[in-house]
């Protein structure tokens, strides 16, 4: 590892990466190689979890390829040097920003969206002109396989690499000194990630997770809001970071409420969703067992159903677990939806505030105050009204979280930007050069303070 780290900084050391027709060259054969990997990308991950084809294209295969195609149109207009106003304090000049890759990049790719999560953050990390070491998920083998042939058959080792691994590997490349680390998953490790950077003072983007509550009030189509929950809670089998994690309902309207969600997953899944072809399995025994553990001594209203040896775990609703309990006390990353009420605002903000800032937060409302004061008042990294997950799909919106649920973010020019040092330059004119700076300062604190109170 530190032979090909040593190498990668020798290469970015070269001054190749910095020229734009550079990146492009390889960028486009990025996007060449992945649309003859198609098929080959649907096949792994129908092996890893078994998901769908439409679900692999709309959640990883097709915004993989839509971050290549807006890369690939807009890098020379994201690399240019913005030119900024000038202070007056400085004139004569002329004032720029810089954006200049960081250096050598790690990118560790979670296991729950592995062909996506991976290659975004290394789009944009090579748009920016970095080189890059990726780390694919162990879990999901034959996705990670699938990414470390797509990279190796169209980048040097020595300009990026997938190196492939399961904790050991991961530790020994954190043990190395990076210019610039970007980590996707859990809080836990994310922990263990910010301990390593800091050591070396390492600049470091962390997207994580948490509890993303889903809050629905009584003035919503209750039809359609079941409609939508159903599809953004179970797409991926819940193993989603922003999945809605619980709902709070207001008291009146939850029976109501529940009826019409056993209706949506049974469209949607059918009577045994073991055997719908559009529900994903849980990534492994581990967390298969995790996620059955949490059902015990729980009020299981719908579903509950599980295989173990298939890594199986049905849609399930609960109703009304204690804060205390299991399944509350941690972001449950799979198909098992807490159902808890309120009556008044104070008993939203009473749950809320039993967790640390989430990912995410959807509201279901169509009262514009109710909204704009849940909005003012709890903080998440983002959210959506009416809907959930969607936020993820533009790239004209910054995705990352706050707090406990990650810093920094990324998507589209948010995520050159993030793998982009952003150099401040001032190119001072010659032609008049004001005495007003320069010793002796005597009679001249008055006038300085005037020129800032005017104009700095």
């Amino acid at each position: 590892m530190s032979n090909i780290i040593s190498e990668q900084k020798t290469f970015f050391n070269s001054q190749k990466t910095k020229t734009i027709t550079f990146r492009l060259q390889y960028l486009k054969a990025l996007k060449n190689e992945i649309l003859l990997k198609e098929q080959a990308v649907y096949d792994a991950l129908q092996h890893d979890f078994k998901k769908s084809e439409f679900e692999t294209f709309i959640s990883e295969f097709g915004l993989v390829i839509s971050q290549l195609n807006l890369a690939i149109k807009n890098l020379k207009k994201w690399s240019k040097p913005k030119r900024i106003t000038p202070s007056i304090l400085s004139f004569p000049s002329t004032d720029y920003i810089y954006k200049e890759p960081y250096g050598t990049v790690l990118i560790i790719a979670p296991w729950n969206y592995p062909f996506l999560l991976a290659l975004e953050p290394l789009i944009m990390a090579i748009a920016a002109g970095n080189t890059v070491v990726l780390k694919p998920s162990e879990l999901t083998k034959n996705t990670s396989q699938l990414l470390t042939d797509i990279i190796k058959n169209v980048f040097p080792d020595n300009y990026a690499v997938s190196i492939e691994g399961g904790i050991e590997t991961s530790t020994e490349l954190l043990a190395q000194k990076w210019d610039y680390i970007f980590f996707t998953g859990s809080v836990p490790v994310g922990k263990i990630i910010a301990q390593a950077a800091a050591k070396h003072v390492t600049p470091v983007t962390l997207e994580l997770g948490g509890k993303s509550p889903c809050i629905i009030d009584d003035t919503v189509n209750l039809k359609l809001v079941a409609k939508r929950l159903v599809w953004g809670k179970f797409f991926n089998a819940g193993q989603t970071c922003i999945a809605p994690d619980y709902i709070i309902i207001k008291a009146k309207i939850k029976n109501d409420f529940i009826k019409l969600l056993k209706i949506e997953i049974l469209k949607a899944y059918g009577e045994n969703p073991k055997e719908s072809a559009d529900f994903p399995r849980i990534i492994n025994t581990k967390n298969t067992v995790r996620l059955i553990k949490l059902l015990e001594d729980i009020d299981v209203i719908f579903g509950g159903d599980f295989d173990e040896s298939e890594n199986y775990v049905s849609p399930t609703l609960i109703d009304e677990p204690s804060l205390e309990s299991e399944v509350m006390k941690h972001e449950i990353f799979g198909p098992i939806l807490p159902i808890l009420t309120y009556k008044t605002n104070e008993d939203i903000e009473h749950i809320i505030s039993n967790f640390e800032k989430p990912l995410a937060c959807y509201v279901f409302s169509n009262n514009k105050n109710f909204v704009k004061e849940t909005l003012i008042k709890y903080s998440f990294g983002g959210g959506v009204i009416n809907d959930t997950l969607i936020h993820f799909g533009n790239h004209k919106l910054p995705f990352g979280g706050v707090g406990a649920s990650g810093m920094g973010a990324y998507h589209g020019k948010y995520g050159f930007d993030t793998f982009s040092h952003a150099k401040s330059i001032i190119k001072r004119g010659n032609w008049l050069d004001p005495s007003l700076r320069y010793t002796p300062y005597t009679k001249k604190l008055n006038l300085i303070k005037k020129l800032f109170k005017l104009f700095a």
